[in-house]
């Protein structure tokens, strides 16, 4: 039943992410991100009151509510800069650097999860950091250079989604999923908002249009389905391929912003995503 989590929540994440980029046409990505969080934040407190769940967050320890606060702190950042990628780069270049993080996932499972890596994993591994290395040495689909103040960004993003799953993974253990990620969006919530009012982003709530306050609260509720679904199926399965199985949503995502945002793989970004594709397939088999 795992599996099935695993996979649903690629696919809400796949499209989080484009219509994400559609609603930050002229919004700062920061503003957006604090918007898009009350949205998930609601999202996951309504299923909380579904599932019955939110008796058990007396019986909470001092252990996992420090891990689940430390994981929604890490969530903030990764989300901070991603869609600061997002708003600044292509979809088709900023998403592999993110889902590159299920190597570094992998290796920290090892380290502090006593995960094993085997042979195929390794090779697994190699496969999805040459598949990113390819999508990401592409050309703008614009033809000119945007800088490189995305790809910081985008490494940034990863790096803290790395520590994410390490840590929810830590502080969900004897703590229903649902809730647990009801509590982490909180902590989401404020860090993102406290980031808009340091920076004064809050005064360009007014330029954010009817139709991109649409997308960006859809945006919100994909999330919030990929994350029920992700730490379900993490509470259940192994995070050496739960996390490898979201991060599968790289082929919703680039099929999504090559339809709608018109931005078109070269064929050696093609074969770099087949090769994280792959990588990908490999761990779960």
């Amino acid at each position: 039943m795992w599996i099935t989590f695993a996979f649903g929540s690629a696919f809400f994440a796949g499209i989080t992410a484009i219509l994400a980029k559609v609603g930050m046409k002229q919004t700062d990505s920061s503003l957006v991100t604090a918007i898009r969080t009350i949205v998930v934040v609601i999202f996951s407190w309504m299923m909380v009151g579904v599932t019955g769940s939110g008796q058990g967050i007396t019986q909470i320890d001092r252990h996992s509510l420090l891990f689940l606060v430390l994981s929604g702190m890490s969530t903030g950042a990764s989300w901070l800069c991603y869609f600061k990628a997002l708003q600044i780069g292509d979809v088709n270049k900023v998403t592999p650097i993110d889902k590159s993080s299920t190597v570094l996932t992998m290796i920290l499972a090892v380290i502090f999860l006593h995960e094993s890596l085997t042979k195929k994993t390794i090779f697994a591994m190699v496969l999805i950091l040459a598949g990113t290395f390819l999508m990401i040495t592409k050309k703008d689909s614009s033809g000119r250079s945007k800088g490189k103040s995305w790809f910081f960004f985008a490494v940034l993003s990863a790096l803290f989604a790395s520590l994410t799953s390490i840590l929810g993974k830590v502080g969900i253990r004897g703590v229903d999923s649902t809730l647990g990620t009801a509590i982490r969006t909180c902590v989401v919530l404020v860090m993102a908002w406290l980031v808009v009012f340091v920076t004064h982003k809050q005064k360009e709530f007014s330029r954010i249009t009817f139709a991109n306050g649409i997308f960006i609260c859809l945006s919100g509720v994909s999330t919030g389905a990929s994350w029920l679904c992700y730490y379900r199926a993490l509470q259940e399965g192994p995070a050496s391929i739960v996390v490898p199985i979201d991060k599968l949503s790289i082929v919703i995502t680039v099929a999504f912003s090559s339809i709608f945002l018109n931005e078109k793989l070269t064929p050696k970004a093609f074969f770099g995503l087949l090769a994280i594709v792959g990588g990908t397939l490999l761990l779960i088999i």
